[in-house]
């Protein structure tokens, strides 16, 4: 087991590479050519439209930190809030499966939660810095 325990840092870095990855993909399309359509679609919510802007913006650039491991316990709890928001406002009444549900936001909430907890890890510019 103890040749697990030194394995940790690896399983830190991929579960920020891939949460950061997919925040990436989902930002990405709504910052470069989609703000005004995400900030209608948060107002349809009956939420402020500026939360289009926020929500957007850090899943891009959030996701970015998460990748190299900068600020990592901010952005995750930015990526959290964010999918709380998801699961509650848009999944939630789909149920827990079938189309349109709640678990891939869920999954993605609860890495978010891990690395809040947990920090970037040593393989970051958060432990290069000192910002464990």
């Amino acid at each position: 087991m103890k040749f697990l325990d030194r394995l940790q840092p690896l399983g830190l870095l991929a579960l920020r590479l891939v949460l950061g990855a997919i925040m990436i993909a989902h930002g990405y399309p709504k910052v470069f050519g989609g703000l005004q359509h995400e900030a209608a679609f948060v107002r349809s919510l009956g939420m402020p439209a500026w939360l289009g802007y926020v929500s957007a913006l850090g899943e891009f650039f959030g996701g970015i930190l998460l990748v190299v491991g900068l600020l990592t316990r901010f952005a995750a709890l930015v990526t959290l809030v964010d999918m709380l928001v998801a699961i509650f406002a848009v999944h939630f009444k789909h149920g827990f499966t079938g189309e349109g549900n709640y678990q891939f936001p869920l999954s993605l909430a609860v890495i978010a939660f891990a690395l809040i907890l947990s920090g970037g890890g040593p393989i970051s510019i958060d432990a290069i810095t000192g910002r464990r």
